[in-house]
């Protein structure tokens, strides 16, 4: 088979994932490595197990593959990627958890400033949100 038409990294490929309905739905993204991948801007990594269970496989390739949707996977179309993934995909989603992380933190002790109450006082949640806030 021609490496042009194996899914791999660095190839733009079309699937149709089956539903066990028998229902299909059409999927497009580029396969790239996975500190590169972007789902929303179309990168799928290749760790990912989509990934894994279409990688060297060819156009009309039928793979067996069990998601909360889909049943099976039809490869459609491969072709080499004409578009670059972001340099910086894997900074921005450690920012992204970052950030997540913080906004648990500060919400876990607004909840336990609410909530608490001893014999030495109470705790104020605006001061923990002002100081949240600075930052």
């Amino acid at each position: 088979m021609d490496e042009l038409l194996k899914v791999q990294v660095g190839r733009h490929v079309e699937v149709e994932l089956v539903e066990p309905s028998g229902e299909a739905d059409n999927l497009a993204f580029d396969i790239v490595a996975d500190k590169q991948a972007d789902f929303k801007l179309g990168f799928l990594g290749e760790g990912t197990p989509l990934a894994r269970a279409i990688l060297g496989k060819g156009v009309g390739d039928e793979v067996s593959y069990q998601a909360e949707v889909a049943i099976k996977v039809r490869i459609l179309s491969v072709q080499r990627s004409t578009v670059k993934p972001p340099a910086d995909a894997a900074t921005q989603r450690e920012a992204a958890m970052r950030k997540a992380e913080a906004e648990i933190q500060r919400r876990s002790a607004i909840t336990f400033a609410s909530s608490y109450s001893s014999k030495w006082g109470d705790y104020d949640p605006k001061g923990v949100e002002k100081w949240e806030d600075e930052e």
